[in-house]
């Protein structure tokens, strides 16, 4: 029997706060997930807002239809990664969008779900397949690819400096047989990184497993596509909002927000500006929202949420 989705939206309060959902409002949950920042969208936005949710788990889509039975005929529920956020939307029928949300990262289902093969906290299957019809899962990955590369992922994607001596350990092992559990890439994990030298507040193998979920599902490059996406759907006054989970998204978002709520790109001391380039965002929060002490005793694994939001010029 599967389990649950279950998953607690995150930074729900601030999320409405900067949406600001209106009645014949047009909105868009780029990462719809089970439904719980859509419902309280479509809930401010009564008694005709409509809502475009989008997932590429289809785990994730069944789940929020239930979660937003409520609404019938204000939303549709579309596959797909919101990479294709823009192409999606226009198959739908919606452009001018007054608000779009994109949580971004894996949610509490994938995590606690053993069958999904993402958390380094239960022995599961390697797969960490976010669309679960994609052919390449953690498990090719950490099997195929080569110790420089395993190297680059452990370090770029997951800011681990023990990258190198990891990526050792994994081609060592798997030499005498291939890695296919979530458990024994945490033993070589724990093998390759000395004991006097891990983190005491942070799982040895947090960041390697954060390193290959982002390469497996091409999460940075996902993100860049679907921030112009987004940008490009939203109507004058529309408000993106995104909720990342660690720097390298954060500092994503940030740039991108930064780029388009600026005038002129051209190299400093260029005497004319021709770049051509004009700013069509105004940046809402000049630092990440993070959530308040309420929620972090409610749900711990809102600590790490970064929520930044700007308004379409």
């Amino acid at each position: 029997m599967a389990a649950p989705f279950v998953h607690i939206p995150v930074l729900a309060r601030e999320v409405i706060e900067l949406l600001q959902p209106q009645s014949g409002g047009h909105y868009v949950d780029g990462t719809v997930g089970g439904g719980n920042h859509a419902a309280l969208i479509l809930a401010a936005a009564a008694p005709d807002g409509f809502l475009l949710g989008i997932d590429q788990d289809q785990e994730a889509l069944a789940a929020a239809e239930q979660k937003l039975a409520p609404f019938a005929g204000r939303f549709m529920l579309r596959q797909g990664n919101f990479a294709e956020i823009a192409a999606v939307a226009e198959e739908a029928g919606l452009k001018d969008i007054d608000g779009i949300l994109l949580d971004i990262g894996v949610s509490s289902y994938q995590l606690d779900n053993p069958n999904r093969g993402f958390s380094y906290m239960q022995d599961a299957p390697l797969d960490m397949r976010m669309n679960q019809s994609s052919a390449f899962s953690a498990r090719e990955l950490v099997n195929q690819a080569s110790a420089a590369e395993l190297t680059r992922i452990f370090y770029e994607y997951g800011e681990e400096k023990w990258a190198k001596r990891i990526a050792a350990f994994i081609v060592e092992a798997r030499a005498r047989k291939p890695v296919d559990t979530t458990g024994e890439l945490v033993e070589i994990i724990k093998k390759a990184v000395p004991s006097a030298a891990r983190d005491k507040d942070q799982h040895p193998a947090k960041r390697t497993f954060q390193a290959l979920r982002i390469a497996v599902n091409d999460e940075l490059a996902v993100l860049e596509q679907g921030l112009e996406g987004a940008i490009s759907l939203l109507k004058p006054g529309g408000v993106l909002a995104v909720i990342s989970f660690h720097s390298l998204e954060d500092r994503i978002v940030k740039e991108k927000f930064k780029l388009h709520a600026t005038e002129c790109i051209c190299p400093p001391r260029t005497p004319v500006c021709t770049c051509g380039h004009h700013a069509d965002l105004k940046i809402l929060t000049k630092k990440p929202l993070t959530a308040q002490a309420d929620e972090l005793a409610a749900n711990p694994r809102s600590r790490s949420a970064l929520l930044r939001a700007a308004r379409k010029r």
